[in-house]
């Protein structure tokens, strides 16, 4: 009997692959720069080696995993974030102060919470490459979950993410933003407290579900039984302030992005009475390996998190915050 070939990390790719493009090998080939061939050999070698299926098959179409499959997927999950692991930490050793790093963040935190945090890290790392995505905190997940990116920093959304391992960075709350002249204004300008009932009664510009705490904006209307009109829904803070600008509605922004030098035109109610409190997070993949300029970001970015306090909550249980 002929031996079978050695388990390799080509055979544990495509199994990965396969799964995240949905079964279509079409898709896996084209994520594995190789032939559709070429995958369904390295996935069929790897279940000959094994002695199980790890697919449902209908002729040639993977439908999903067998209950071996779904067993195994973790395992495979974590050799080949080991294998990621020791390159990274070769290259710790070999080469402490170059390389890339690379960045996700919502558009709010990389506008306007991090860009003295990237001045100083240039400084400091002159080596490192820093590679700075946006998007929201569902896409930054993904990226972090299949490596495509070292750091992600968003609100509290990330914390409800397995397989992450999320730290507190800072705390902020929203402001309401109006056009100089408003009524709004003109009233907080007499004394009178902002309400959400007063508030329903104008056409809503705030962010788009799952950004920069709209979940907290939506819970206060919702617990005084109020459905106001959200008159435009967008990712990006200045795109909200310029509609507001526009007279399109009155907007609900997060705070560190109202700056009154340059939104001149604009007046900022305080609304942390209204809207409970929201909280920055910086996650990374639970069980990666962070060389030492990550660490360096993260706590250039957010001082109380030290390199001690960042691995004792990688060491950390799931479910545990590693004594934050």
């Amino acid at each position: 009997m002929a031996e079978l070939p050695a388990m390799n990390f080509q055979q544990l790719r495509s199994v990965r692959e396969t799964v995240r493009q949905g079964y279509n090998l079409t898709q896996v080939a084209e994520a594995l720069h190789t032939s559709q061939p070429g995958v369904s050999r390295q996935i069929k070698e790897l279940e000959d080696e094994l002695g199980v299926e790890l697919f449902v098959r209908a002729g040639r179409r993977l439908l999903g995993l067998t209950p071996p499959g779904q067993a195994m997927l973790p395992i495979v999950e974590r050799l080949l974030q080991e294998a990621e692991n020791l390159k990274r930490a070769g290259a710790e050793f070999a080469d402490r102060e170059h390389g890339l790093l690379t960045v996700a963040a919502t558009h709010t935190q990389a506008r306007y919470a991090l860009p003295t945090a990237v001045r100083d890290f240039r400084l400091a790392h002159p080596g490192v490459t820093l590679h700075l995505q946006q998007g929201s905190p569902t896409q930054i997940a993904q990226q972090l979950l299949e490596g495509q990116a070292d750091i992600g920093i968003a609100t509290e959304t990330l914390a409800e993410v397995p397989g992450l391992v999320t730290l507190p960075c800072y705390r902020w709350t929203h402001v309401v933003v109006v056009p100089a002249g408003h009524a709004l204004a003109e009233e907080a300008a007499a004394g009178r407290t902002l309400t959400l009932a007063r508030l329903a009664q104008f056409p809503l510009v705030t962010y788009e579900p799952g950004y920069a705490g709209r979940r907290k904006i939506d819970a206060a209307f919702a617990r005084e039984g109020l459905a106001p009109e959200i008159a435009l829904a967008a990712m990006d803070t200045d795109v909200i302030k310029t509609y507001v600008e526009l007279g399109i509605g009155v907007g609900i922004i997060a705070s560190v992005g109202y700056d009154e030098q340059r939104d001149s035109s604009l007046v900022a109610l305080d609304a942390r009475h209204l809207f409970a409190v929201n909280t920055t997070r910086v996650a990374v993949k639970r069980n990666a390996w962070l060389r030492g300029y990550a660490y360096a970001f993260i706590h250039t970015f957010a001082p109380s998190l030290t390199r001690e306090v960042v691995e004792r909550a990688l060491c950390a249980e799931p479910g545990q915050d590693g004594g934050l």
